[in-house]
């Protein structure tokens, strides 16, 4: 009997929240986001494309009539931080949805507090493959995953660089990981010999003795998976230690937004990187949203900015299809998408044993002239990749 009355309290709590959102003006959602720390570049970038997608939702209607107020929490990209700002926008909040985060170490511990919640999460840039193969009903992922993050790039390397060896440099977070075994396992299947695969510490200042093992190993390939501030030092410390190699590549991250440029400098030159997307690409959306950023801020947005814009167009349009807004039909509707968006095509899949998982192509850039152009595939390119590139010697 008490246990009825629980279960009847619940779905009239439940039936209480619903109605208040539906009534208020207004449709907060506050978004987990490291606004400080060594990952604030990456949050800066997606919290400026929110604000862009939020203006143009609310200049279109809002959703459901309602406008939509955004504020963000800063996580510092510390796990436990994350969780802490998650478990008070459900407990406290009674936030029907979350949106965001950056690093794969806080979307794992948000994805935990979501599905505990049953509350619907979804991901919009944190890459870990293991974050959607653990059979969460509530937690989606709208990016593609590490394992698919160099599908691009291993196409490249195997139809234009054709090399023998290759070695493998990762920083030691959940990203850095999987990206390294992926690319790994990806190196064995195109007949790519992996000579080390070297573990090192985020924030590094001195990489030149793991950099000198690499240098008298003489790879054909160096594949890196960094954040920006390491991707840039590494290819500055590269080009110091004069090492040459075939092709010098990023697991996107750290290489594909444009503080890579600015901080190694001519050491970025040729350098070929994964990235999930590009403002050259034709998606629907995608260049209005390119242009209108740069001309705010200066910069093209990097992939973070563009599915983060995006996820707020994929959030909005769960929530006017949903039948009401309680977790399940929330869920049930984000379930059902199959969109596209600036940031590419959006739909829900669960397959290679991974759940309520986007599935989308991935890019190369090359940075050509001190700028990242779209190389490959080639129908999606905006110039013709340089390569072979020249020895370091040979570089003015």
């Amino acid at each position: 009997m008490k246990r009825m009355s629980l279960i009847m309290s619940l779905f009239f709590l439940a039936g209480l929240f619903t109605t208040s959102l539906f009534a208020a003006d207004n449709l907060e959602l506050s978004i987990p986001l490291p606004l400080t720390g060594k990952q604030a570049k990456f949050g800066e970038i997606m919290k400026k494309s929110y604000e862009i997608a939020a203006e143009e939702i609310n200049a279109k209607g809002g959703i459901k009539k309602k406008k939509l107020v955004l504020s963000f929490e800063d996580s510092g990209a510390k796990p436990e931080t994350a969780r802490a700002i998650v478990e008070k926008l459900i407990d406290t909040n009674k936030q029907p949805i979350i949106v965001g985060e950056y690093t794969s170490s806080c979307a794992k511990a948000v994805a935990a507090v979501a599905e505990e919640r049953k509350t619907p999460y979804l991901i919009v840039a944190s890459a870990d493959d293991d974050i959607t193969q653990k059979n969460y009903k509530y937690v989606f992922r709208q990016n593609p995953v590490n394992a698919h993050y160099s599908d691009g790039v291993i196409d490249f390397i195997k139809t234009v660089v054709k090399p023998k060896t290759m070695i493998i440099l990762f920083e030691s977070s959940a990203f850095g990981t999987s990206g390294a075994d992926a690319m790994e396992k990806d190196a064995a299947k195109a007949g790519v010999q992996v000579l080390m695969k070297e573990k090192y510490e985020a924030g590094s200042v001195d990489f030149k003795p793991l950099l000198s093992k690499i240098k008298a190993a003489q790879p054909d390939v160096i594949y890196m998976v960094s954040y920006v501030m390491d991707a840039s030092l590494l290819m500055k410390q590269i080009k110091e230690l004069r090492i040459d190699a075939k092709l010098f590549a990023g697991g996107a991250a750290g290489f594909a937004i444009p503080e890579f440029i600015d901080n190694a400098k001519d050491a970025a030159e040729y350098v070929i990187t994964a990235t999930l997307w590009t403002p050259q690409l034709k998606f629907p959306g995608a260049k209005e949203f390119a242009e209108k950023y740069k001309q705010k801020y200066g910069d093209y947005p990097s992939y973070h900015g563009a599915s983060a814009y995006s996820a707020l167009y994929v959030t909005k349009e769960a929530l006017e299809k949903a039948k009401d807004w309680t977790p399940d039909g929330i869920r049930d509707a984000l379930k059902a998408t199959n969109t596209m968006t600036a940031f590419g095509p959006v739909k829900f899949e669960d397959k290679e044993g991974y759940q309520n998982q986007n599935f989308t192509d991935t890019f190369v850039l090359q940075v050509i002239n001190g700028v990242h152009e779209t190389v490959w595939p080639e129908k999606y390119a905006s110039k013709k990749y340089l390569y072979p590139i020249p020895a370091w010697r040979e570089r003015k």
